[in-house]
């Protein structure tokens, strides 16, 4: 009986593998049924009609012109390789449907969605035909923002299909992209500062951000899309937002200054001053708007005592940021 054991274990393992085979065949048999029976699903060329929608080669045979700028575009280069049924589209994709519009052998008021100033579609329908793509990555927070609400357009600082010729200048021989077709209507900070006047009076101040040499642009610190962050900043606080390239003022400190690390602000002014170091007001002013006569007096001095001459009080206290010497409490060094 022993011996026998091995055989009917081996007889077992047969029937298994047996029944398993066959079970692996049928499946392999009804799918290649249903294979043959379903027909292949071809995503539909990008010029191909559907309903109302005529196609993006019926646009070009009239508007050739348009197309040629468009083509070298960012948006043109994706619709020419596109990725979803939007971008199939082409043209329709952001005017809406042509039909209405071929038929009509042509006309502005046949086009379903306009973008400019003549356009007779509301803010709100521009922007969501913009939305319908650009709706991820630093536009997230575009609904409700301080742009929106005031019922800025895309187009109000976007273009597509229009070129761009900027004024001859340093920016323009060696910092521009070497393509006419930009997406922005001007450069930063051009752009923002023909609307923001009073940052535009500020930047023409003695002591102003490198914002005139083009060293930072408006976007360095703010997200016109929108940000979840006071005053659009893109990060979270002012301090973290000015801390992102002076590091050296980050610390931490062993004597820390309280307003500096509560708010730059304070003392600072980011857009531009009349006084030295972005500075609000001038030394000892500047100091004396928080710090009481205890042991300096706050009232004014003459112009040779030493709070008014130089740099005032940092001409003692220098690390007045923040200072990590033991004996440093006073920010003497």
């Amino acid at each position: 009986m022993e011996h026998r054991r091995p055989f009917k274990l081996m007889a077992l393992s047969l029937i298994f593998m047996g029944v398993a085979t066959l079970a692996w065949a049928s499946a392999i048999a009804a799918q290649t049924a249903n294979t043959e029976t379903k027909p292949a699903v071809t995503a539909p060329a990008a010029s191909q009609a559907d309903g109302d929608y005529v196609g993006m080669e019926t646009c070009i045979t009239c508007h050739e012109d348009q197309h040629k700028r468009f083509k070298n575009t960012v948006m043109g280069k994706i619709m020419e390789h596109p990725r979803t049924d939007l971008e199939k589209r082409g043209c329709e994709a952001c005017h809406g449907p042509g039909k209405a519009h071929v038929e009509a052998g042509g006309g502005k008021e046949t086009i379903p969605v306009r973008f400019g100033k003549d356009s007779k579609n509301s803010v709100a329908e521009q922007n969501a035909a913009c939305l319908d793509c650009h709706s991820k990555g630093n536009r997230l927070f575009w609904k409700g923002s301080q742009h929106d609400s005031r019922a800025i357009a895309c187009v109000d600082c976007h273009q597509v299909k229009q070129e761009l010729h900027p004024a001859l200048s340093s920016e323009g021989r060696y910092s521009s992209p070497l393509t006419e077709n930009r997406g922005l209507k001007k450069s930063q900070p051009e752009l923002c500062l023909q609307c923001h006047q009073m940052r535009k009076a500020q930047l023409q101040r003695s002591s102003h951000m490198p914002y005139r040499e083009g060293k930072v642009t408006c976007t360095s610190c703010h997200n016109p899309h929108g940000s979840p962050n006071p005053k659009q900043l893109l990060q979270s606080t002012t301090n973290e937002n000015c801390l992102s390239c002076h590091t050296e003022r980050r610390g931490p400190f062993l004597w820390e200054h309280p307003p500096v690390m509560e708010n730059c602000a304070n003392c600072h002014d980011p857009h531009g001053t009349s006084n030295p170091q972005l500075l609000k007001v001038r030394m000892p002013r500047v100091c004396d708007s928080c710090h009481v006569a205890t042991r300096h007096p706050t009232q004014a001095q003459p112009l040779g005592s030493i709070k008014n001459f130089n740099r005032g009080c940092t001409n003692c206290h220098s690390a007045i940021h923040g200072s990590n010497h033991p004996s440093g409490d006073k920010f003497l060094r």
